[in-house]
């Protein structure tokens, strides 16, 4: 994909269905009595390798496109699969999926792509293993292929080292399965979907500060899901609407659930023209329309607890930062190194390709931000990495030259529709 410098944005857009909630209707719609329907889910590369692995365990599911309907087991009604449990990009569906099968009366074999294959899965062995779980990295490195063979679990109380709505939900699953209550205690808090679809759906959850307690669920039971559009498709547009001059943008019917609200803080940190309207909504997530207009952004702090909270932002703040008044600072945020691709190293050198003063460190990046300067066009490696691709055809937009980004399809992950909404936007 080809983007140039463009005069201005203007208009309003929705974003697809929020990718997280998107899997967890998928998982926790199989393992329910009766018919999940859900509207608006995403239909990205990812959350249809979720479909892909329950169908593979005997799961009715029927993708109509917006509406989806998984036809439930219950709880104990999954069945061996035939075939590699294939996760494709998603390690989400690995993590997750992982707490479901340990406690299975089966054998499974997960594996996923070659991304997949380098991420690090002993970040949930470790704690499956301590409930009894009979899980194995089939090539001894701790990563995937995984074998799982089901077993009896028991409840336990996890200090998790990172802050990570993944491991928290695949201890989470197991624990629905697991003889007593399961604790899972993290260091900041991370998204909370699962805890609020596990109330939804019957479980006995509370949450109480950083400590999350679930009790073994005897069933769950089916409902309707409306999935709210996904914040971090929204950040893009979001930061597209603040530095390209002369824009004013509308994001409609965005979740702006308080767990994934960084982007929209940073945004006000950073001095941003940004508006949030709320909406009357019945469900447990809270939906808003976002405005976004040109703005003098300044620079700021970005580490601590804020950053589970927008851990999937960090490439497009990278880029807004760049265009903000002074030095800005990205801390804390390890966990990139482990996403699709090394997202600091991403980051980093595709900024310098297009003329940026920015620094790795550690655990993120400094950024002298110039808004005097625009950047200039490069060749993007994406790294076959969605949030990479889709945050540098946004600093296209800005930028004097051609920015090529390379293998851009990748974007098919988490917003198939990504080039077709932006081109909507853009003033002729």
């Amino acid at each position: 994909m080809v983007v140039n410098k463009v005069n201005g944005l203007s208009g309003e857009l929705k974003v697809p269905g929020d990718k997280s909630i998107s899997h967890r209707c998928i998982m926790l719609g199989s393992i329910a009595k009766g018919d999940t329907e859900v509207y608006g889910f995403l239909q990205g590369a990812d959350c249809l390798s979720s479909i892909s692995c329950f169908r593979k365990m005997g799961i009715a599911i029927e993708n109509e496109g917006e509406r989806v309907v998984i036809h439930g087991n219950g709880l104990h009604g999954l069945k061996k699969s035939d075939e590699i449990l294939d996760v494709g990009n998603s390690g989400t569906t690995i993590r997750l999926m992982s707490g479901i099968l340990a406690a299975q009366d089966f054998e499974s074999k997960v594996n996923g792509d070659a991304s997949i294959q380098k991420r690090p899965m002993g970040r949930i062995m470790v704690p499956l293993g301590m409930m009894g779980a009979d899980i194995k990295s089939e090539n001894d490195n701790g990563c995937a292929p995984l074998l799982i063979k089901g077993t009896k679990l028991k409840g336990i109380h996890y200090n998790s080292p990172v802050a990570s709505a993944q491991v928290k939900s695949g201890i989470l699953f197991a624990g629905l399965y697991a003889d007593g209550e399961t604790k899972v205690t993290e260091p900041y808090v991370s998204r909370n979907h699962t805890e609020l679809m596990f109330r939804d759906f019957g479980a006995d959850i509370v949450t109480a500060g950083k400590t999350v307690t679930v009790k073994p669920a005897e069933e769950l039971y089916a409902r309707r899901v409306d999935v709210p559009g996904d914040i971090s498709s929204a950040a893009y547009f979001i930061a597209a609407g603040l530095i390209v001059e002369n824009s004013v943008i509308t994001i409609k019917d965005v979740g702006i659930n308080p767990t994934r609200d960084g982007m929209i803080e940073v945004c006000k940190m950073m001095n941003a023209d940004i508006e949030i309207k709320e909406k009357d909504n019945s469900s447990a997530e809270p939906v808003a329309d976002i405005i976004v207009r040109t703005s003098g952004l300044k620079a700021c702090t970005i580490g601590g607890e804020l950053i589970p909270k927008l851990i999937d932002e960090i490439p497009i703040i990278a880029v807004m930062a760049c265009y903000a008044e002074g030095t800005t600072i990205i801390k804390d945020a390890q966990e990139l190194k482990v996403k699709e691709s090394n997202r600091i190293d991403s980051i980093v050198n595709n900024l310098k390709a297009m003329g940026a003063d920015v620094v790795a460190t550690e655990d993120g990046m400094i950024i002298n931000g110039n808004p005097d300067k625009n950047l200039k066009g490069a060749k993007i490696d994406s790294r076959l990495d969605h949030r990479i691709a889709m945050s540098f055809t946004i600093a296209g937009l800005t930028a004097s030259g051609d920015t090529e980004i390379l293998n851009s399809e990748c974007v098919d992950i988490s917003y198939p529709a990504f080039y077709k909404s932006l081109e909507r936007l853009i003033k002729r």
